[in-house]
């Protein structure tokens, strides 16, 4: 665990806390800034990273992760209609480390962990649910992990008091 992140420290031992076993891979050189790269991880992990979205509507008032797979595109209006919220965006920095204790890039469902407060609401697509493993990263975009998919619904959630609201994107 030298040179790594307290962030990063953390993931893994709430992960390790839970059970959960994972795979890991370290890449510094390369931060998962775009899908081409984690497109390099997946080959590495042999898992799809999830893309996961910060989003908050025009007053600022309400935030949601919203996890689904990495090659899937994302289109607003879709989403809007099924969380029941009208004019989402992307939030901002600032929230992002107020609530996740993460930076842009580095947005993952384990950041979860670190919203005492129940700000950011779960949102998964439906299609993360089919991969037998779900790939993340551990709150920093140099490493990424995966794990059994299962997990995520049958301990991660649980553990962090978080019941998911479940949408169906195709993106178009």
């Amino acid at each position: 665990m030298a040179g790594r992140q307290e962030r990063e420290i953390r993931a893994y031992e709430f992960l390790d806390s839970l059970g959960i076993e994972f795979d890991r891979t370290d890449h510094p050189d390369m931060p998962a800034t775009t899908m081409e790269v984690c497109a390099v991880v997946d080959s590495i992990l042999n898992v799809r990273i999830c893309k996961n979205l910060f989003l908050c509507n025009r007053q600022k008032t309400d935030f949601y992760l919203l996890i689904m797979p990495g090659d899937k595109p994302f289109k607003t209006k879709e989403l809007s209609k099924q969380i029941n919220t009208s004019r989402l965006s992307f939030a901002d920095e600032e929230y992002m480390v107020r609530f996740l204790d993460t930076y842009p890039g580095s947005a993952s469902v384990l950041g979860l962990m670190n919203d005492k407060d129940h700000r950011v609401m779960a949102v998964v697509d439906e299609d993360v649910f089919k991969e037998e493993m779900f790939g993340c990263h551990p709150c920093v975009n140099t490493s990424s992990i995966r794990f059994k998919t299962k997990e995520l619904m049958e301990k991660i959630f649980p553990a962090l008091h978080i019941t998911p609201a479940v949408v169906k994107l195709t993106g178009q």
